[in-house]
């Protein structure tokens, strides 16, 4: 049986379903360093797990003694044409495309457990492999970047140059030398269209942001009241925000996919603020679970969908806090109650508000 190569590892990812596959070198790379300093400017908000981890962050083989190679594959999960990607109506929530459809971390892992499982089948040599699907303290933009998947660009993503940047990363460590693929060279050039587009001046400079202002962690990692002065800013968002990756040059015309996952489900497809709000708890979490929306948990999706309603003032949205939450518990939730208060507060500001041009 021949050796295990880094060419045969990427034709069965391909055959499994992954559109990006590199691999690169297990090794003291500069980039690893430099998220201590970045705990260190306090950027990572309320997720003490990244500083409680940071040690194994530092090198793979803190989780794996024997790992020499780190494989890294990319999935395409843009399902969304250039030409119908249009903003919202007013009254409709935002959610970040990646939780449109099925939960990737489900599967992903059975995709990359599948490729593990050739491996070990084809490789004549002892291996040792772990595999992870954003489950592990692994960094796994810099592995990427080594890996020749792209570029870590001035919004933080991966930035390949012929598919763009929507897909996701999973990773395999494993104990083979595998041939390594050319690292990707930076092509962001002088371009800061994701900087100036931040609504929330979460990319404190390139390469650089600040989850504490950014809007995918306002909407799912922070649990508790959101800052006031960033609510506005929030917009329709109820869970994560495309915007920095969606006015990079290099999704201008970025492949589709056409993997069933990805696409939206049902009730997921420009969800209307007033709808999503009405609904009991019972049948929110009947409709996000399956679904990476459950990180953010009911209490966290109450809380966006007021702050949305709050912004997009929409009378129906408005008129659907104000109904009795019976079946919906966690719109009784004191935090939620907070936000709930100031969205009303806003519809009222509107109401008394004199009108638009008057002296």
């Amino acid at each position: 049986m021949p050796a295990l190569t880094s060419a045969r590892v990427k034709a069965r990812a391909a055959e499994l379903g992954f559109d990006l596959c590199g691999v690169a070198p297990v090794g003291d790379h500069a980039e690893l360093g430099f998220l201590r300093e970045w705990l260190h400017r306090g950027y990572a908000g309320e997720m003490a797990w990244l500083a409680d981890s940071v040690d194994l962050r530092a090198d793979v083989r803190a989780l794996l003694p024997a790992a020499r190679s780190v494989i890294v594959t990319g999935s395409l999960y843009n399902t969304i044409p250039a030409s119908g990607d249009v903003p919202p109506a007013p009254g409709d929530a935002r959610i970040a495309r990646y939780a449109l459809g099925d939960d990737y971390h489900d599967v992903l892992r059975a995709r990359i457990n599948a490729l593990v499982d050739g491996m070990h089948a084809e490789s004549p040599d002892p291996l040792e492999t772990r595999a992870f699907v954003d489950s592990a303290p692994v960094q796994e933009r810099v592995y990427a970047l080594y890996a020749g998947l792209g570029w870590v660009g001035k919004n933080t993503c991966i930035i390949n140059p012929e598919v763009g940047s929507w897909f996701f990363l999973a990773v395999v460590i494993c104990s083979l030398p595998l041939e390594p693929d050319t690292q990707g060279l930076d092509g962001c050039g002088t371009c800061t269209r994701c900087i100036d587009a931040c609504p929330t001046g979460a990319l404190v400079e390139p390469y650089v942001l600040d989850a504490r202002r950014c809007l995918s962690y306002l909407t799912i990692e922070h649990r508790s009241v959101v800052p006031e002065p960033l609510r506005v800013p929030m917009g329709a968002h109820i869970y994560g925000c495309d915007i920095c990756q969606a006015v990079c040059p290099y999704n201008g015309a970025p492949l589709l996919s056409q993997d069933a996952h990805w696409r939206a489900r049902p009730g997921l497809d420009s969800p209307s603020l007033a709808e999503l709000w009405l609904r009991t708890d019972d049948e929110l979490h009947a409709l996000v679970k399956g679904t990476a929306l459950t990180r953010a948990r009911l209490i966290g999706l109450r809380r966006n969908l007021a702050i949305a309603i709050g912004n997009a003032g929409d009378p129906d949205a408005v008129a659907a806090l104000c109904t009795p939450n019976d079946d919906r518990p966690s719109a009784e939730d004191p935090m939620v109650r907070e936000h709930v208060e100031w969205a009303l507060d806003q519809q009222r500001r509107r109401r008394e508000a004199p009108p638009h041009g008057s002296v």
